[in-house]
């Protein structure tokens, strides 16, 4: 977009409908900040991987009341014409982040203007109780305002369906749509209060209850009570469910990191509040070491990641990444579930196609199907509701993310941090550990190290830096990698899977929905997958490879050696 074409849409907010402040404001970036208002304006926000998240701020590349309205007006033109002469109903829910209260009631006006009744949490909580909420109050939608673990200037808003899962095709396509050919001056901002009913304790009671009853496999009131737990809520909103639903399961002997418990959208301790960085959980780590904890938790703004770190075969606290949490969790629910005798060949575990391959293995063995996904649990919501004649047992992904059963329909910190301690209890009444359990499953099913670099490209020029780095990827697709020779491209946006295996290519055609990813494989195994984020100015490689280990004692030496493996495929890469 050219800067005449900027500006031009720039000053059409300098009048009516916009409010004198975002006019001022607007007027400002126009007069002294021509960068800052190319990047407010250059182009709308879209929905991504994880919803809509962008930077607060005037514009309409900005998360402001104005495209936060044009999104709630969209989406109630929808939800009228696909249930035409129902009575509409939609909950809100919202998290610790600056202006994420005045936001929701912004999206609360705007859905009673339009007629349909609203729940309004009255306060913060995590997102996976409103997937749940969704459902408990049989509502046709739900709202979160929330930008997870992005910095402290951006804020989003996620859109749930019925089934308490997020937008997938073909509703994400048609809302968008929907919103796309509205004007602002189309917003009905005149709220009808009597439409607008706030909601306190009744979700939590039924949500806290539904978490334990999944999250909760028999273990025994002495483990539960051996178990030292550290937990830290990052500043975010699980502090409003976490501590309880622990209780309520019979988990006492916690403490919580007194200095990261209030909720601020600032999060002043950390520079960045994801369980997924390991600075994140210093301070927990720090506290855990004192207390001799056996496991730390950390979950993010929203509540929906959990970071995890348990003692390793020395006694040291180490974070464990997201691939290694998933895969002990999996493997904890599968045995449960033959022990009771529930597995028959009806069941399935969800994942996604960036994670470790390691989850199918374990799943197969279990006599269990295995589905992947694109990036992002709305695509195992979306398994769970296409397959009503299978059983969700569990899933995850790589990036701190797991859900428990399908009570909730999107990854669920709450469930999944109870499960974590179920785990840890029971291994320690075992007299093992959740690490010696990794390791057991590792020397099992193959050692496989994975890691992620994710690349920060901000504003335009990052957006062309990404585009560019994708195109190349694809127009000069690698030979080898690290010296092996790569058998499979899978290219997600053509939808087609290259196997140059033999001496001939063959073609084959990808069933899942087109997306910006690339994938290679080698002749041993390694994995390598490169995607823009869809929620954040990153591009993101994954990294897998993999061998046996005989013995759990040469963990650390052939860990060692895979690291090795994985620095020399970053330097074929220039990532290093």
């Amino acid at each position: 977009m050219s800067n005449h074409d900027i500006n031009s849409k720039a000053e059409s907010w300098l009048k009516s409908p916009f409010d004198k402040h975002t006019q001022q404001s607007v007027e400002e970036l126009l007069k002294n900040n021509p960068d800052e208002l190319k990047e407010s304006f250059y182009k709308d926000l879209e929905f991504g991987t994880g919803g809509m998240r962008g930077i607060m701020g005037p514009g309409t590349n900005r998360i402001n009341k104005y495209t936060l309205g044009k999104n709630t007006q969209g989406l109630s033109n929808y939800l009228k014409s696909q249930f035409s002469g129902e009575d509409l109903k939609v909950v809100i829910a919202y998290d610790c982040r600056n202006n994420s209260k005045e936001l929701a009631q912004v999206v609360a006006d705007v859905f009673s203007a339009n007629g349909i009744q609203v729940y309004l949490f009255t306060n913060l909580r995590p997102t996976p109780e409103l997937s749940f909420a969704v459902k408990y109050l049989d509502c046709h939608a739900g709202i979160v305002l929330t930008a997870s673990h992005n910095p402290p200037e951006y804020n989003g808003y996620k859109v749930y369906w019925q089934d308490g899962g997020q937008l997938v095709p073909p509703q994400d396509k048609e809302i968008v749509e929907e919103i796309n050919g509205l004007d602002y001056t189309e917003i009905n901002f005149e709220a009808n209060n009597d439409l607008i009913k706030p909601i306190d304790t009744q979700v939590d009671d039924a949500f806290a209850k539904a978490s334990v009853e999944n999250g909760s496999f028999d273990t025994t009131a002495s483990a539960k009570e051996n178990l030292k737990i550290v937990f830290t809520s990052l500043h975010g909103t699980s502090i409003t469910m976490i501590p309880k639903v622990l209780e309520k399961a019979g988990y006492t002997n916690f403490q919580i990191v007194k200095e990261q418990e209030e909720p601020n959208g600032n999060f002043p301790t950390v520079k960045s509040p994801n369980p997924e960085e390991p600075e994140a959980l210093k301070m927990a780590l720090e506290l855990a070491e004192k207390q001799d904890a056996d496991i730390v938790i950390g979950t993010d703004p929203d509540g929906d990641r959990l970071g995890v770190a348990v003692k390793d075969l020395d006694g040291k606290l180490v974070l464990l990444n997201g691939n290694q949490t998933m895969l002990v969790m999996t493997w904890f629910l599968l045995e449960q579930w033959k022990k009771q005798g529930k597995i028959d060949g009806n069941e399935f575990i969800g994942s996604t196609i960036v994670s470790t391959p390691m989850l199918r293995i374990v799943a197969e063995d279990y006599g269990v199907e295995y589905k992947e996904g694109l990036t992002g649990f709305k695509w195992i919501a979306k398994m769970i509701k296409d397959h009503p004649e299978l059983d969700f047992i569990g899933g995850g992904e790589e990036s701190f993310g797991y859900m428990v059963g399908d009570f909730v329909r999107d990854k669920d910190a709450v469930t999944a941090t109870l499960l974590s301690c179920e785990i840890a209890a029971q291994m320690k009444e075992q007299g093992i550990s959740f690490y010696e359990k990794l390791l057991e499953l590792y020397q099992k099913y193959g050692l496989y190290r994975e890691e992620l670099i994710s690349l920060v490209k901000k504003g335009i020029d990052g957006e062309e830096q990404i585009r560019n780095m994708m195109i190349s990827l694809r127009e000069n697709p690698l030979k080898e990698i690290a010296g092996e020779k790569v058998v499979l491209v899978e290219d997600y946006q053509s939808s087609e899977a290259i196997n140059s295996n033999s001496n001939s290519q063959e073609i084959q055609k990808l069933d899942i929905p087109k997306s910006n990813v690339l994938i290679y494989y080698t002749e041993n195994g390694t994995k390598v997958a490169a995607r823009p984020s869809g929620t954040e100015p990153k591009i993101k490689f994954y990294f897998s490879v993999n061998t046996g280990l005989d013995k759990i004692e040469d963990y650390h030496k052939v860990s060692e050696e895979l690291s090795h493996k994985i620095a020399g495929i970053k330097s074929d890469l220039k990532l290093a």
